[in-house]
């Protein structure tokens, strides 16, 4: 701490000492910040505005002046006991912070840049990817789905080996009788065979009244 810083940090606090006492036993004694001011990499202009911010409120104010700021940070009616202090410099976040203590005193030297501020505080770059979290367990299984269409009819199977032979059956009804048969040839032979003993007798028998009658 540079003597000049020093001296500005002891009369803060030799200014919080002459404060009447019957007023500390009303409000609890402030946080004071003593420090350089630096914005967009120079130091910051006399008269930029330096201010403390608690849970996104303004909680003090002041002006830098050769390059450097005090401030005095009063919890008033609220309770700022272990909250995070956090400071702008002409409206651009300072990457530093602190935590406000009851009766504290901290010199902290204020970086700011204009780039990428916003009234909520500038985003930081991306840190890196987490590593790969464990696998999860199986989730339950789903509803069946629906039946599939027919497949296609497979080919014909090859002819199965041939059965061994049956035992013989019992023997079939008689079958009815059938037709007469036509004559054969040796009947017409016979008629005529008859025909001709027939004549033979006759002309023996008139042979035989011939001889008779002579």
């Amino acid at each position: 701490m540079t003597k000049t810083r020093f001296l500005t940090l002891v009369m803060a606090l030799a200014l919080l000492l002459t404060i009447p006492t019957a007023a500390f036993a009303q409000r609890v004694p402030p946080h004071v910040f003593v420090g350089s001011v630096t914005l967009d990499g120079a130091t910051a202009a006399d008269g930029a505005a330096v201010t403390a911010w608690i849970g996104g409120e303004q909680v003090a104010a002041t002006t830098a002046a050769g390059g450097s700021y005090s401030l005095i940070v009063d919890q008033g009616d609220s309770s700022y006991a272990g909250e995070t202090v956090s400071f702008k410099v002409s409206g651009a976040n300072a990457s530093e912070t602190a935590t406000w203590v009851q009766g504290g005193g901290d010199e902290i030297n204020l970086v700011a840049a204009t780039g990428g501020s916003s009234a909520n505080g500038s985003q930081g770059a991306d840190g890196a990817a987490g590593a790969k979290g464990d696998k999860g367990s199986a989730g339950p299984a789903g509803p069946a789905g629906p039946a599939g269409a027919d497949g296609a009819a497979g080919p014909a199977g090859s002819a199965g080996p041939a059965g061994s032979a049956g035992a013989t059956g019992p023997a079939g009804p008689a079958g009815s009788a059938g037709a007469s048969g036509a004559d054969g040839g040796g009947g017409a032979l016979g008629v005529i065979a008859l025909i001709i003993a027939i004549v033979a007798l006759v002309a023996a028998g008139g042979a035989f009244m011939a001889g008779r009658r002579g």
